[in-house]
């Protein structure tokens, strides 16, 4: 009876076949034959899922393996006699003619009284197959150890765990690639290249379906040609022999696993094909779609949006927002640009890839990115151009505000009433004024500049009616601007010009104002100086006329001084009345120049007379000295001229204003020693009157005698008040003294 293959599958029984209730070792007997094995433990076993193991274990090997029949191995050494009876018998219904022989492997000595209850060798005709009871280590006589595992004493390598791994990649490849070989069939004959359609896509991945085929095929081979070396465990040192693994080509069909890999990859690679012909189809309708979309923008709703946009403001902040508009238009066109970037790049890889057959194809892609080009790059031309109007637009109104502060900050200054205090800082403001002037030139200067980089910037626009006269427009409100600044920047060139000459007044009127000053303080020196050291009268005539030059030019200095002083003071007053302003010298210089050379002149006054009365003492003194004959009379207008002298010389001055003034220095020093003068030259003209005396004949007293003895009375007398004087004065001084201590 044959055995009918069946579709079950090891993931619907998986629970199952873990249980390893029957395996396939891979060994085989001697006849070629599969050994199944079916390890019988103390439980009892579930016949049903024994049943299902059998029926998918049956269902791997090939007809052709199948016609070699089967050696069951039934290993009861730790089940109940039943138990093995009911499975021997059961294999009289799952596996009909499949099987050879049934080795029963029973435990040493616990079957030995049962066994002839049921002998299976009589019932071989009843059952088909020859059954044996069989100890394991006698097991051998009838099957090769190589052809065992090791739990009947064999050296075969057998992981059920790992087949039954193996087992599930193989049917689920199995399963999947036959899946989708029809589905790529499908895909194939009913797809054409020069439809636009979307492919389908098949249920599973191509891609994961081939790695899991390679990878499976890749384990079936290394498994084949695997030999162990010895003849495997506990082969007894014999020759080699190949241990055949449980998953080789007779049990996992590899030449299945080969010629499904190879109708997947015909497949496959014909269906990628199919793919790639539409993609790109799909793709060029897609660039054409795309390019056309963003060139009719930007012809059509950008073109519009920067025709809008001509003005450059009438201000730093009109400008401002201008460029804060056109940012937004900017950014409305990124989104465009990008897509051009994009589409760019997709048409480079579409002719980076295209074939010698498909000419058509690439002269349409290669003129949509012409025209794609072409639009953008005008189109960007535009934003640029508008984009440098607003830049310079921008930098022209910021510096027409920065030029109108600095025009406003100097016409603040020259409409100020500034009240400087001194010549110092009329200079500074001059300066500050002039270094405003200057950053008002800079300024102009940058102005045109900017202006003509504008004027420029604008007239290089599109053209058209309406951006004619915008642009018309535009350059006249540039030039207008100009022209004002240059009119401000004119009148206040004006308004310096008078404020410098106003300024430069005022730096003569200070200068005048100091220089009088200096004109009272030299005239108050000179005062000082006569009172203080103009005291010597001279020794003879002769001295006493050079002395008197001395103080003439003395005075005519101090005479110059004064003119000096009185013309500054004069200057003052005119300049004043050409800056409008009050005179302001008139009320404290002018007082204290008049009042100084009124106390010189009276000083001088005084110095003259001193010295004519000392000239003239001298010149009567002269001729009684000289002259052999003197007259008496000669005398006593010698005597009488010394006392005046030194009468004036006691003498202070008195100024106009009632105060008064001693010639000399503080301590009378000075004084002290031209009044000795006086006297000594006074006593010289008393010893030549006693010479004159001693040559007359008679003893009498005469009138030269008296007067002789009355001047030497005037001599002592003043010389006593001289001393008295001197004391008085050292004393005052002691006291001042005692003063400053005592502070």
């Amino acid at each position: 009876m044959c055995h009918q293959v069946s579709t079950m599958e090891a993931s619907g029984i998986i629970n199952v076949l873990n249980k390893k209730l029957a395996f396939l070792s891979g060994g085989k007997d001697r006849r070629s034959g599969l050994i199944l094995s079916i390890p019988l433990g103390c439980e009892q076993t579930n016949m049903d899922e024994l049943s299902d193991t059998l029926d998918y274990l049956l269902s791997i090997p090939s007809e052709k393996c199948k016609a070699r029949g089967f050696t069951v191995i039934v290993d009861g050494r730790r089940s109940q006699w039943n138990t093995v009876k009911t499975v021997v018998l059961m294999l009289q219904n799952v596996i009909p003619a499949e099987v050879s022989l049934v080795c029963v492997v029973k435990p040493d000595e616990f079957w030995d009284k049962k066994v002839t209850h049921f002998c299976f060798w009589k019932e071989k005709d009843r059952l088909g197959f020859e059954v044996i009871l069989v100890s394991a280590n006698k097991l051998t006589r009838y099957i090769e150890p190589s052809q065992l595992t090791d739990d009947f004493g064999g050296t075969l390598d057998y992981d059920h765990g790992d087949w039954l791994s193996k087992r599930l990649v193989f049917e689920k490849f199995t399963k999947e690639s036959t899946s989708l070989l029809d589905e790529l069939s499908l895909i194939n004959d009913g797809a054409a290249p020069d439809k636009s359609a979307d492919v389908l896509l098949p249920s599973f991945d191509p891609e994961a379906v081939l790695q899991t085929g390679h990878e499976l095929l890749s384990e079936l081979q290394q498994r084949r040609f695997n030999v162990s070396e010895g003849g495997g465990r506990g082969g007894g040192g014999g020759p080699a022999a190949p241990t055949w693994r449980p998953m080789e080509e007779e049990l996992l069909a590899q030449p299945q696993v080969m010629k499904l890999l190879d109708s997947l990859r015909e497949k496959y690679t014909r269906y990628q094909e199919v793919c790639r012909q539409r993609s790109k189809r799909s793709q060029i309708h897609d660039v054409h779609a795309k390019v056309t979309q963003v060139v009719t923008w930007l012809q059509g709703p950008g073109s519009e949006l920067l025709k809008t946009q001509r003005a450059i403001g009438d201000s730093m902040r009109a400008a401002q927002a201008l460029q804060q508009k056109h940012e937004e238009i900017e950014s409305q066109h990124s989104e465009w640009f990008a897509a051009y970037v994009e589409l760019n790049q997709q048409i480079g890889a579409l002719l980076g890839g295209g074939d010698d057959e498909e000419e058509e194809e690439a002269g349409e892609l290669k003129a949509l990115q012409r025209q794609l080009s072409d639009v953008c790059y005008q189109q960007a031309a535009l934003l640029e151009s508008r984009q440098n109007v607003l830049q310079a637009a921008h930098a022209f109104h910021a510096q027409t505000q920065e030029l109108s502060q600095q025009l406003d900050a100097l016409l603040a200054m020259l409409c100020a009433d500034a009240a400087p205090a001194d010549g110092s800082q009329i200079q500074h403001g001059l300066k500050l004024l002039e270094e405003k002037l200057q950053t008002v030139e800079v300024g102009l200067a940058s102005l045109r500049q900017k202006g003509a980089l504008l004027l420029e910037q604008t007239c290089n626009g599109d053209d058209g009616e309406n951006a004619a006269a915008e642009q018309r427009d535009n350059v006249r409100q540039i030039r207008d601007v100009m022209d004002d600044m240059q009119m401000r920047k004119q009148r206040c060139e004006d308004m310096v010009d008078v404020r410098r000459l106003k300024m430069l007044q005022m730096v003569q009127l200070f200068k005048c104002e100091e220089d009088a000053l200096q004109a009272v303080d030299w005239l108050c020196e000179l005062l000082d100086a006569l009172l203080k050291t103009h005291v010597r009268l001279g020794d003879d005539a002769r001295d006493t006329k050079a002395l008197m030059d001395k103080h003439k030019k003395f005075v005519d200095v101090a005479q110059s001084t004064y003119d000096y002083g009185r013309q500054l003071l004069q200057a003052t007053v005119v300049l004043c009345q050409s800056l409008r302003c009050a005179t302001r010298s008139s009320g404290d210089t002018l007082p204290r120049l008049n009042r100084v050379w009124k106390q010189f002149a009276v000083s001088a006054d005084e110095r003259q007379h001193r010295l004519q009365l000392a000239l003239a003492f001298h010149q009567h003194a002269d001729v009684v000295l000289q002259d052999e004959h003197v007259e008496a009379e000669s005398l006593d207008q010698v005597a009488a001229s010394a006392k005046a002298l030194l009468d004036r010389l006691g003498m202070a001055v008195i100024f106009p204003d009632g105060s008064e003034q001693r010639f000399g220095s503080s301590s009378g020093d000075d004084a002290a020693t031209a009044a000795e003068c006086i006297r000594e030259r006074l006593l010289m003209v008393e010893e030549r009157r006693l010479q004159l005396q001693e040559t007359q004949l008679d003893g009498e007293p005469r009138p030269q005698d008296q007067v002789l003895h009355a001047v030497l009375d005037v001599i002592g007398e003043e010389a006593g008040e001289k001393e008295e004087e001197e004391d008085q004065d050292r004393d005052r001084r002691d006291l001042q003294e005692d003063g400053v201590l005592q502070c």
